[in-house]
């Protein structure tokens, strides 16, 4: 049985609860999610471009977790430029961002 996408509201998993925030720790916790992403905030890119980068990822993941981040509408595909972020992802990104900052005085508090 296929892994249907986390999104707001529905049972995902490790929770039942349907909140955003489970549902979001779901879709980004799933191989290469975070990569793609990654990937995609320097700009547009073509599924082959995104293959390459991805270096070690399985076109068939890759399109799998595509077709998952465009039902939830972080990733569109435009036939001339290729797949790239929404603009929630890019504010999802840029949150990343000051997040690693955190992480960053995380891990040097844990040495």
């Amino acid at each position: 049985m296929a892994k249907s996408t986390p999104l707001p509201g529905k049972n995902v998993r490790g929770s039942a609860s349907g909140r955003p925030i489970m549902a979001l720790l779901d879709l980004l916790g799933r191989r290469w999610t975070l990569r793609i992403l990654w990937e995609l905030s320097a700009g547009a890119q073509t599924f082959r471009d995104l293959q390459t980068a991805c270096d070690g990822a399985s076109p068939s993941v890759i399109n799998t977790r595509l077709k998952e981040l465009r039902e939830a509408r972080l990733v569109i595909h435009s036939a001339g430029e290729g797949y790239q972020l929404t603009s929630q992802a890019s504010e999802l990104v840029e949150k990343f961002l000051t997040l690693n900052d955190w992480l960053d005085s995380w891990a040097r508090s844990l040495k």
